[in-house]
């Protein structure tokens, strides 16, 4: 299994078994060896000083302060049960751990400069499941409310119970080539427009389609490429909201560039020592994303000729 990339490491055992036990799980979100990651506003909770870490805290400190969000079970590591808790709407813990006792909330992209690589894997299941059912608290079928079941691993419907459950949206992202160049993009709706950086094409898996089918799709409608063969590299998780990014490689069948102008900024081949140059900082004409991207780590890949 491939690692290396940022949120992808998390090291928790999630606990399959244990979820399917109301009763511990309650006796665990009362156990002081127990711990729980706080996030405001999808924010994590870190300790600050010269090493910052995730601003696990007690039960005892969740109950000191009132809150009364119902913590959710990310899993087991080390022996003890780790929760994360949304702290949004309860002003006491906010205010607490935004002004003193050596903690600050950090945005989800920032915080991973200042944690380990374990850590990050561990942001990257909080956040995605705080919002999820941040967003799931009505049924789809009938509006009713929904309740959290097997520790935050299901939400089932109070009036039809209808059960619904955490999803990934799965994301091909790619660097097409034709042997010396490769091409990258500009999307109009992504972080990069109107920069000098450029990135791999992305979209979304369509229902009813393979990650061969997407990637042929998306290549196609966004810089009218047609590929050939392709190679999937490895995948990161994506935390905003929900994301499995796919990477691959691909061999392009066509040359001559017809990009979507409603859809991307711009698409351009670029040769080999332009994008090297560009990984090392030394290229004034061309950026590309920074290692916590999965783009980062196929362009290099592709520079290296692996």
């Amino acid at each position: 299994m491939n690692f290396a990339h940022v949120y992808s490491r998390n090291p928790v055992d999630r606990g399959e078994i244990v979820r399917r036990d109301d009763e511990w799980i309650a006796d665990k979100a009362k156990d002081t060896t127990s711990k729980f990651l706080p996030l405001k506003d999808l924010n994590i909770l870190v300790t600050e000083g010269t090493e910052e870490s995730l601003g696990w805290v007690g039960p005892t400190d969740l109950e000191r302060l009132g809150v009364a969000s119902k913590p959710i079970l990310l899993g087991l590591l080390d022996g003890r049960a780790l929760f994360t808790v949304d702290i949004s709407t309860q002003d006491k813990a906010v205010a607490e751990w935004s002004e003193g006792n050596g903690f600050r909330f950090v945005d989800a992209r920032s915080v991973t400069d200042i944690i380990s690589a374990a850590d990050a894997g561990i942001v990257a299941q909080a956040r995605a499941q705080v919002n999820w059912h941040n967003v799931n608290g009505y049924c789809a079928i009938c509006g009713g409310e929904t309740l959290m079941g097997r520790g935050g691993q299901v939400r089932k419907c109070s009036k039809c119970e209808k059960e619904n459950y955490p999803r990934t949206d799965p994301v091909i992202i790619v660097v097409v080539s034709d042997g010396d160049r490769c091409l990258l993009g500009q999307s109009r709706r992504g972080r990069l427009n109107r920069t000098n950086t450029y990135s791999a094409l992305a979209g979304f898996v369509d229902q009813g389609e393979s990650i061969e089918e997407a990637v042929a799709r998306e290549v196609m409608e966004e810089a009218g490429i047609e590929v050939g063969t392709v190679h999937y590299h490895s995948s990161q998780p994506w935390p905003f909201p929900s994301s499995l990014m796919i990477g691959c490689h691909a061999d392009a069948a066509t040359t001559d560039i017809n990009f979507d102008a409603d859809e991307m900024n711009d698409v351009r081949w670029f040769s080999r020592d332009e994008v090297a140059s560009a990984l090392q900082g030394r290229n004034d004409n061309l950026t590309v994303p920074q290692p916590i991207a999965i783009a980062h780590h196929l362009i290099t890949a592709w520079v290296k000729g692996e």
